[in-house]
């Protein structure tokens, strides 16, 4: 544990790039295999459940630190991480212990197995032998809340720099199913089977946010437009006669779109199609929450595959009869996706995704316009010459996404953040008129600047009218430009709706409050665009 307190203080300690990827090297080639194994699992999101009760833990730690609970209780939300406040109130380990992290990730694996008072022995056993680093970051691991500030693809770096293995072929050898219990790091990294896991998928290829005219792009005819969708970026794994559904974020979903086991009686095994899952109807998108319904399920009920059938909408082929087809050029991995979906009969679950072809980019911005209207985000603009590559790599695809919605609305209750922020008000809660009444509608907490979140802060110390634990009602005084992707009914909503992906754009002190949008304003958004 020592070793990894080591390594995640040098990660906290530096923003700089290059610093973290020789920190993590330098793990990878002195750490022990099974605590190596465990790190890139943790850094790929595969981190244990959560094993204790977290009021529990809060109990156990006031009365490990000899405070009243509600002393406790009041540090925490200054602190503004849990596991930050056991660390910092428990007095100083008594013992000492050089056991591994693999050792402490195995006793918290086992508490679920134990009874109360073991565990609580086990936990208050363990605060004794850390220090304040290793204490955190045992209690990150308890929570089940362990973050750092580490992306998959610079511990990829970092791993290749610690074995020379090339990086694309570490970040394949990295996807799919796997856990530290189903492998080792020695078969996982070093020596993986090419055929050990049928179910693989690629890593997926992302695009930047275009923020210049699409005419620095060069001329039009160099790249492929098509239609950005709303829904879940997956592939379609075919291979050993089964078929694997695998979202972006590298999860499983094959058992929540039974529609797509129809894909086996008509593509040949060999075949990784890049996509996106859509709810799918009279030829046409439904909204994204529809679709939403399906995601956090393992066995969908009948009611709701009627509700909201899915298809496949193609963007791309990755594997071709068996033939890893990445490194080929667009143009040429298309031509085969066009030929593979045209043999498709009408009623199977994979469409492609149609170019846009338009003689400049001048009728490229007016196609981008209309997306709403056929419940597109905008469009995606792909260089036909560029190979498929690994992760968000800047100039050959881009993300042109329409102007986001927005509505002017008034702050009515704020919430101090978390971590850095914890001292901070950056939680807000946003209402529109509805008469003589304001209605709340929405939260955000991101687009403001820190010196932003600063001065309301200060202003919202000044101006709270009630408390309710953690929230503060404040007077109405401030409006609020709200920008956001799309708008739904919402029955659980006082207003009637939700948005998607609301942020504070900006902070509208030229605007009165007499002045925000109303509901009947949001009710006409939901009308054109739900």
């Amino acid at each position: 544990m020592k070793r990894f307190a080591a390594l995640f203080t040098r990660l906290d300690q530096t923003t700089r790039t290059t610093a973290k990827v020789d920190a993590l090297a330098d793990y990878f080639s002195e750490a022990p295999e099974d605590d190596r194994l465990w790190t890139v699992a943790l850094l790929s999101g595969r981190r244990p459940k959560r094993a204790v009760n977290v009021t529990i833990l809060r109990e156990w730690a006031a009365e490990s630190a000899k405070i009243p609970l509600w002393l406790f209780e009041e540090s925490y939300p200054i602190v503004g991480d849990l596991a930050e406040t056991i660390a910092l109130v428990l007095p100083p380990n008594r013992h000492q212990s050089d056991h591994s992290l693999t050792h402490w990730i195995t006793e918290i694996r086992r508490l679920p197995t134990l009874e109360e008072p073991e565990r609580k022995a086990l936990v208050r056993d363990a605060w004794d032998r850390l220090d304040a680093t290793e204490r955190f970051l045992f209690n990150k691991l308890l929570t089940g809340g362990f973050r750092v500030g580490v992306s998959a693809k610079l511990m990829t770096r970092a791993l290749s720099k610690a074995t020379g293995i090339d990086e694309p072929d570490l970040a394949l050898r990295l996807m799919g199913d796997w856990t530290p219990d189903s492998t080792t790091y020695r078969r996982l990294v070093l020596e993986p089977d090419p055929d050990e896991d049928l179910s693989r998928p690629y890593p997926f290829f992302l695009a930047y946010q275009l923020e210049d005219a699409p005419a620095e792009l060069g001329p039009v005819t160099d790249w492929l437009a098509e239609h950005k969708w709303d829904g879940i970026r997956g592939q379609l794994v075919l291979r050993g006669g089964q078929h694997h559904v695998w979202s972006r974020g590298e999860e499983l979903m094959t058992d929540r779109f039974p529609e797509l086991a129809a894909a086996r009686d008509f593509v040949p095994e060999g075949t990784v199609i890049d996509g996106e899952i859509l709810a799918w109807q009279d030829d046409a998108p439904l909204p994204f929450a529809r679709l939403q319904k399906r995601i956090g399920r393992k066995t969908v009920p009948k009611k709701l595959l009627a509700e909201a059938p899915v298809i496949l909408k193609a963007y791309d082929l990755l594997e071709w009869q068996g033939e890893d087809i990445r490194a080929r050029s667009l143009a040429d991995r298309r031509a085969l996706l066009e030929t593979l979906v045209q043999d498709l009969p009408a009623d199977a679950p994979i469409r492609l995704s149609p170019r846009i072809d338009v003689p400049d980019w001048q009728a490229m911005a007016a196609t981008r316009e209309g997306s709403r209207e056929i419940g597109a985000e905008g469009l995606m603009l792909k260089r036909l010459s560029s190979a498929y590559q690994v992760g968000r790599k800047k100039g050959d695809w881009w993300k042109w996404k329409v102007d986001p919605l927005s509505i002017d609305a008034v702050m009515i209750y704020a919430q101090q953040g978390h971590g850095r922020r914890a001292n901070l008000f950056t939680d807000f809660t946003f209402a529109v008129w509805d008469g003589n009444q304001l209605v709340p509608f929405t939260k955000a907490y991101s687009g403001l600047t820190d010196a932003e979140f600063r001065r309301i802060t200060a202003w919202v110390r000044k101006n709270t009218l009630e408390r309710y634990g953690p929230v503060r009602a404040v007077k109405p005084h401030h409006v609020f430009e709200i920008h956001f992707e799309g708008i739904q009914e919402s029955p659980r909503h006082k207003s009637g709706v939700a948005l998607r992906f609301p942020r504070m754009s900006r902070w509208r002190e030229d605007k009165p409050v007499n002045e925000a949008n109303t509901l009947d304003d949001l009710k006409e958004m939901l009308a054109a665009y739900g």
